[in-house]
Order: structure tokens, then sequence, then C-alpha cells
């Protein structure tokens, strides 16, 4: 069902980054044409090097690289993707999109963006039951995003509770279901 889909997988600064290897292994496996983008703080838990692998496309972190020039166009990218998956997102970046704030690549890109917006959301228990994020959530619910739940088990804090970012193969499940309801109700 993912076949020729373009996703923009945005990874956000939290320790579940890492499961954005295996999603963006799934993805490509399902025939999506995947790009990744990183917050600088996503960068400090995993490499740009090992999700442009295994996308086969460049990590796009900034606006513009510095060596060459080349130009990143958010509005490009927001109206190029099918689908734009932030998984991890943080709670930083919640309210940033819930607040309209647009100081990175991914958050831009976010505001120019024409596709459904899935949220897969990766914290700490007390963070996701803050009012501020709860109430973030629910304004990105408002404006149409799919905010996948995150699951329950031990977190990195040591507690234990709501707050792991959904496995990378629920959150293709959940795609793959979204692209085949949308497909059935075009026919």
């Amino acid at each position: 069902m993912l076949k020729g889909k373009k996703i923009i997988l945005c990874v956000t600064g939290s320790i579940a980054a890492y499961k954005a290897a295996i999603l963006t292994r799934l993805l490509v496996k399902e025939g999506a044409e995947v790009k990744v983008m990183m917050t600088a703080y996503a960068k400090e838990f995993i490499t740009p090097l090992t999700l442009a692998t295994l996308s086969k496309n460049p990590v796009l972190t900034e606006f513009f690289n510095p060596e060459n020039g080349d130009w990143n166009s958010h509005v490009d990218l927001g109206i190029w993707a099918d689908a734009m998956v932030i998984a991890p997102a943080s709670a930083n970046t919640i309210a940033k999109m819930a607040n309209g704030i647009a100081d990175n690549l991914l958050l831009t890109t976010y505001l120019s963006a024409r596709c459904p917006v899935f949220i897969a959301p990766a914290m700490d228990i007390d963070m996701l039951n803050h009012a501020a994020t709860t109430e973030n959530l629910d304004t990105l619910k408002k404006r149409g995003h799919y905010i996948i739940e995150p699951a329950t088990g031990d977190l990195a804090s040591g507690l234990s509770g709501k707050g792991r970012m959904e496995e990378p193969e629920k959150i293709v499940e959940t795609l793959v279901s979204f692209f085949g309801n949308t497909s059935q109700k075009k026919k």
C-alpha cells in the first residue's frame, strides 16, 4: 500500500530516535520513497549517515548546504510529500508545531505541508501527562493530524508507564491502513 508514496520522516531529539532506522527500513521495504529530516538534537541520538544509507536519500537537517549552497526548500518538500511522519516526536517539537513556531527546517516544512501529518510522541510519562503537552496534542488533533499513541513500558528515565514511541511496525501499519482506506474512498 505504500508503493510510490512519498514520505517525509521527521526525527526529533529523543532516545527513541534509534527506532527511526527500523522505521526507515520498513517504509523503504514497503515501496515508499523516504526523505528523512532531523533536528539538531536528533543527531545526538542517531547519525544522519545511518538514515541516509537506509533511505537512499541525503538526510535534511538545514535550510541549505554551507559547502555548496544547495537549498532545501521547505515549500517544495511540503508539496512533494504524501505524508509527513514525526517519529519520535519530542515534547519540544510538539509544542512548536501546536504554536506555529518555525525555527528549523522540520518545522517550516511542517507549516508548508499539504499532506496528512502523523505524530508519534516519545517522552517520559510526566512530560506526556503534563497539561501543556496534552493541550498541544489536542490542538494538533483538532487540526486533523493523526496521533499515534505512545506505548506503555519501561522508559529511559527508569520509570515505567506510557511514553514509549510506538513500535515502527505499528507505525507502518497505521500508514498502510490510512492509504488503503483513502484508496478505497477514491474508487
